[in-house]
């Protein structure tokens, strides 16, 4: 496992997501390219490229955390041990190391999804870096480098790896209060 394959997994939760909510008229799931599910689709919304996708689907359906859809052929998550694995194994496959103030985007506690939901003792706030940032905190490395522009046109995208930073930053009480809402928005369809 690479750590793009959970970013992947979970931009594809958020198209199934989506998919699901039977969203609006004028609102679709393709991309400028085509179908929002297919390698090049995933490529241009993550900033990932088309071989690395595809080698992350390969690796995702060895490691059971992928299946392919009985009809559609397509991919999509295995959530129930995707939410296994993030809630219990990431944060010691991927640790994260806080580094320098940087300006950035909001991540763990300090992003929107989260914020004010655990009183802090006046700790600075953690970021990924990120030139057109609105804040400035502690930096931490996303799970891939084009996090930052990936989540920029996806909400949920963006609350599932703020959800994951909490798990991976936070000591026991944050970290189970965030797996406790990546539960609710991961497994409740």
């Amino acid at each position: 496992m690479k750590s793009q394959d959970i970013v992947i997994l979970l931009k594809l939760a958020s198209l199934q997501e989506r998919k699901a909510a039977n969203l609006p008229e004028g609102v679709n799931l393709s991309s400028s390219d085509g179908d929002a599910y297919s390698v090049r689709g995933l490529g241009n919304a993550l900033g990932i490229s088309k071989t690395e996708i595809s080698a992350s689907f390969n690796r995702s359906l060895a490691s059971g955390l992928a299946v392919r859809d009985g009809v559609t052929q397509q991919l999509k998550p295995n959530c129930r041990d995707l939410f296994a694995f993030i809630a219990h194994g990431l944060k010691f496959v991927f640790p994260v190391k806080p580094g320098a103030p940087e300006r950035g985007i909001p991540t763990g506690f300090a992003a929107p999804m989260l914020k004010g939901q655990l009183i802090g003792a006046g700790q600075d706030i953690y970021v990924w870096p990120y030139a057109e940032g609105t804040e400035r905190g502690i930096a931490v490395k996303p799970l891939f480098k084009s996090v930052p522009q990936a989540v920029q046109t996806d909400a949920r995208l963006y609350e599932y790896l703020a959800l994951i930073d909490a798990i991976r930053l936070g000591r026991q009480r944050e970290s189970n209060l965030a797996i406790e809402q990546l539960q609710q928005r991961l497994l409740t369809k």
